[in-house]
C-alpha cells in the first residue's frame, strides 16, 4: 500500500512540469502527506488544473464520510471489479502529485524503518488514481476526495513492501487523463514503475507520526 507521501517543490516548478495552472492559494510544502488530509491533483474533467482532493476516497454514493479512511488504495488488479472503483476507472481518473513515498520495512517484532522513496533525479512526478465528490447532506459541503492505485512492488521496493502506487511515465500521463481510453488501455498503464529510474534510502522515525511535517523527515539517516 502506499500510505504517505512528500510534495516539497515550489508552485512554478510543479506548473512547469505538468503543464497546468494552480486553482487554489493554499498549497505549502509537504514532507508527509497523509491520509484524510489535502493533496495536489489533475483530474480528466479539469487537466488544466492543479486542485486540492482529500485523499481518502469517498464514493459519491456513501452513506457516510468515514468510509474515506479505508479507501486511501486501490489495488489496479481487482479495480474494475469492485463496486467502490468499477465506475471511477473507466469516468473519474486523476494525477496525484509527489516528489516521493514512504514505506516501512519489518525488522522483527513491532520494529520497522522507513525508507524515501523516488526517482533517481528525485523530480516531480505522477501516481495513477482516482476520484470522486461526495456531498454532505446536511451542511451541503461538496467534498473531493482521491485514492491511489497499486500494484506490485518492483524489485528496488519488494524488500521493504510487496505493493507499491502506480507511478506513471510522463509520457502516460495525458493518456491516464485522456477520455474515452479502453479497459486494456488503462491496464496497460498499471505496472510497477522501472526500479532502474528510481532510489530509496532510510529516513528517521519522524515520518511515523502524520503530526510530523518537516524539511528533517526527507533527510537520509544510517
Amino acid at each position: 500500500m502506499c500510505g504517505r507521501f512528500s510534495l516539497t517543490k515550489e508552485e512554478a516548478e510543479i506548473e512547469k512540469r505538468f503543464q497546468a495552472k494552480f486553482y487554489t492559494n493554499d498549497l505549502v510544502k509537504r514532507y508527509n502527506v497523509a491520509p484524510s488530509q489535502l493533496s495536489l491533483v489533475m483530474t480528466d474533467a479539469q487537466p488544466e488544473k492543479l486542485q486540492l482532493f482529500k485523499w481518502g476516497l469517498i464514493p459519491s454514493w456513501a452513506k457516510d464520510k468515514s468510509i474515506g479512511y479505508k479507501m486511501i488504495n486501490a489495488r489496479s488488479e481487482t479495480v474494475f471489479e469492485k463496486p467502490s472503483f468499477k465506475k471511477l476507472i473507466k469516468q473519474r481518473r486523476c494525477l496525484v502529485i509527489a516528489d516521493s513515498f514512504y514505506e516501512w520495512q519489518p525488522l522483527g517484532g513491532k520494529k520497522k524503518q522507513a525508507f524515501r522513496i523516488g526517482l533517481k533525479s528525485w523530480d516531480l512526478f505522477a501516481f495513477a488514481g482516482l476520484w470522486d465528490e461526495w456531498a454532505d447532506k446536511e451542511t451541503g459541503e461538496i467534498i473531493p476526495t482521491f485514492t491511489i492505485l497499486t500494484t506490485a512492488a518492483n524489485s528496488l521496493v519488494s524488500p521493504i513492501h510487496d505493493r507499491m502506487p502506480v507511478i506513471l511515465e510522463p509520457e502516460e500521463e495525458k493518456r491516464w487523463l485522456k477520455k474515452g481510453i479502453n479497459d486494456q488501455e488503462i491496464l496497460e498503464l498499471l505496472s510497477p514503475f522501472p526500479e532502474s529510474e528510481m532510489m530509496v534510502y532510510p529516513v528517521s522515525e519522524q515520518v511515523n507520526s502524520p503530526a510530523n511535517d518537516n524539511p528533517g523527515i526527507i533527510e537520509p539517516v544510517s
